[in-house]
């Protein structure tokens, strides 16, 4: 079978050959259908994040797929079924994060991520899973299953902001979302619902098409040039809550101060080292006088992908069709991986199809 791959030390994508994997016990044969693009396939491509699995001098690719079963194997799973992977898996034996179900809890060395770090991914013809790590999803929306672990991402991190305020009645009116990629802009249609007011922040010129998409939600463009983070609350209003996707480390200082009082920020962007001073004094004044909090989300579990699952199809079809700006065979990978800020917002590479 055909897989996308990285060698070690390459930093380029490249087609390769596996044999056809066999199902264990307990796990289920899928073929591949799609498998989607983000900002984490091109770091383990350029070789600053994961790494291949022990022994090995490549990795597969990919870690948001969707697939359709065809060996189920006995796990219980029928052929045919339209499934989604979760991401994180055992590294050698089992551990309490994984018995309790909560793989995305696990500190690192406790896990390998498929695609990511240790472990294959999905970005092949067939690939096999524990049946445990696979989630069912409508066949009618299996061509957009691959934005189910995104929109998982966001599930987790919602739910996380909303434990941290459980002590009270919370709520919330206004969303402030940091980034205007595809998982902020998936974040701000799962949120549409959900609050009277959005706003989404980002640093591009019009006419682009993310900020068509942004107002289009009804949400309120906010260009990070002409008004910084932490000066929303002024210029636009104190935010209920604020879901960071930039990896831009000052954000997550600034948005201590773009939170309305009771408001909590979710971070969910991995920055790079840096050092810049910061005003402590404020800062910690603000979290204890205003009752506001700060929390850390990474991964997600199979029921934030169950939750997912319902998220992706509730989205609206012109959404999701501005979204997904290229889906490409395998005679044309390549062309997933290119990076034009102008005209691409999210891409999958197909594989197979229903």
């Amino acid at each position: 079978m055909y897989a996308i791959a990285v060698r070690r030390g390459e930093g380029s994508p490249t087609l390769v050959e596996k044999p056809r994997p066999e199902p264990g016990p307990g796990e289920a044969l899928v073929r591949t259908l799609r498998v989607g693009v983000d900002g984490t396939d091109h770091e383990v491509i350029a070789g600053s994040h994961g790494g291949c699995p022990e022994g090995e001098d490549h990795i597969v690719l990919g870690h948001e797929a969707v697939g359709v079963v065809e060996d189920p194997n006995g796990t219980g799973l029928s052929e045919g079924d339209v499934v989604v992977p979760t991401v994180r898996r055992r590294p050698n034996g089992s551990n309490g994060y994984f018995d309790r179900g909560e793989p995305d809890m696990a500190p690192a060395g406790r896990y390998h991520e498929r695609g990511i770090d240790g472990a294959h991914g999905f970005m092949a013809e067939y690939f096999v899973s524990p049946a445990e790590h696979l989630v069912r999803c409508p066949a009618a929306i299996a061509e957009l299953g691959f934005l189910v672990e995104p929109a998982s991402i966001t599930e987790k991190a919602i739910e996380h902001a909303r434990a941290s305020r459980s002590a009270f009645e919370w709520t919330p009116e206004s969303a402030f979302v940091l980034g205007n990629g595809s998982l902020g802009l998936l974040t701000v249609a799962m949120l549409d619902d959900a609050f009277d007011r959005l706003y989404c922040l980002g640093r591009r010129d019009r006419p682009d098409p993310t900020i068509d998409i942004v107002e289009e939600l009804d949400a309120t463009y906010v260009d990070s040039r002409e008004t910084p983070v932490d000066e929303v609350s002024a210029v636009h209003e104190p935010m209920d809550f604020v879901y960071e996707a930039t990896g831009y480390a000052r954000h997550a200082f600034e948005t201590i101060e773009a939170l309305a009082p009771n408001g909590v920020g979710a971070l969910l962007g991995v920055p790079g080292d840096w050092e810049f001073e910061v005003d402590g004094g404020t800062l910690h004044r603000e979290f204890v006088l205003h009752n506001k909090a700060l929390v850390g989300s990474v991964n997600s579990g199979v029921r934030h992908f169950e939750r997912a699952v319902e998220s992706v199809a509730a989205l609206p079809e012109w959404f999701t069709d501005a979204l997904v700006t290229g889906v490409y065979g395998l005679d044309e990978f390549e062309r997933a991986f290119d990076v034009d800020d102008d005209t691409t917002i999210k891409t999958a590479v197909e594989l197979g199809s229903l």
